[in-house]
């Protein structure tokens, strides 16, 4: 499989993106879907949601203080 970075993969493989998605070669292709949630369900007006890379995850945390995580009550992904 040739996947979009112009890296081949071979069948059977599997392997995680820069931009954290996990992908897999078989016969019948590439396929690749998000290695990570979203968070859905939180006080968007006193807190943000922050995506690290590094991690491949989001934390919710206050905007006025970002040591302080922000309760979440439902996830997407």
């Amino acid at each position: 499989c040739l996947d979009s970075e112009g890296k081949l993969h071979k069948f059977g493989s599997s392997w995680r993106t820069n931009n954290c998605d996990d992908c897999s070669c078989s016969r019948d292709g590439i396929r690749c879907c998000t290695s990570y949630v979203t968070p859905a369900d939180y006080d968007k007006e006193k807190c943000e949601s922050i995506f690290s890379k590094e991690t491949c995850s989001y934390k919710v945390v206050e905007k006025d203080d970002h040591s302080k995580e922000c309760p979440v009550h439902s996830w997407m992904g």
